[in-house]
């Protein structure tokens, strides 16, 4: 029988393949400030850990199933705390914009989310003035009354009406979709993009709306 050659792995060299492969794109994507410095403290616990464990194992091969399995572990760590593995993927009322099959009207979800936002509430902020936003669209006739619409339905449902609310609506559908239905914090950098996105549906121009 023969045996496989030692794999030798030191403190630095499991530190240095951690971070390779935390800092594949999809992973720096997916987490903010916080969860980088937490992924910054875990590495340095498998640096300590593995630097233990290769010394106690006689060919270093603990050390470095150990390494792997730790990866795997921050990954999932990273990703649920982002909300990637949070985020709700079913259809319909799962994601619908309103949360009511009467929902009030635009003005007042607008002065809730500037409240909301006043107060440093972007999660709440975000999500009510989406729904600020849909509902001037209803008001203005663009979208039509449909309960259970989702925020990319709304996106498409309008840019087919109004083809120039496609492009500051489609972020403003991202970001409302990930705050409330996939847990990402609402900040103030993506109420802005709601904010945006709201201020079109008040003042895009409706005269030359597509007939279907």
């Amino acid at each position: 029988m023969f045996l496989e050659p030692p794999v030798d792995i030191s403190r630095e060299d499991a530190a240095r393949e951690a971070a390779k492969e935390l800092a594949k794109p999809a992973y720096g994507q997916a987490g903010d400030n916080v969860v980088s410095r937490v992924i910054d403290k875990i590495l340095e616990w498998i640096g300590d850990l593995l630097s233990n464990l290769t010394g106690q194992s006689p060919d270093g091969k603990t050390g470095l199933t150990m390494l792997v399995g730790l990866i795997l572990l921050v990954v999932v760590i990273v990703l649920w705390r982002a909300g990637v593995l949070r985020t709700t993927r079913g259809s319909g009322k799962d994601q619908a914009v309103f949360d009511s099959d009467r929902p009030r009207n635009a003005s007042q979800y607008r002065s809730q989310a500037e409240a909301e936002a006043a107060s440093g509430d972007y999660t709440a902020a975000v999500r009510s003035r989406f729904r600020a936003c849909v509902a001037e669209l209803t008001e203005r006739t663009v979208l039509d009354e449909r309960p259970g619409r989702t925020a990319y339905e709304a996106v498409a449902d309008a840019g087919r009406v109004v083809p120039a609310l496609r492009e500051p609506l489609q972020p403003a559908a991202l970001m409302f979709t990930e705050v409330v239905y996939g847990n990402r914090p609402g900040t103030a950098e993506r109420y802005a993009r709601v904010v945006a996105a709201d201020e079109a549906a008040r003042h895009v121009s409706t005269r030359q709306m597509v007939q279907e």
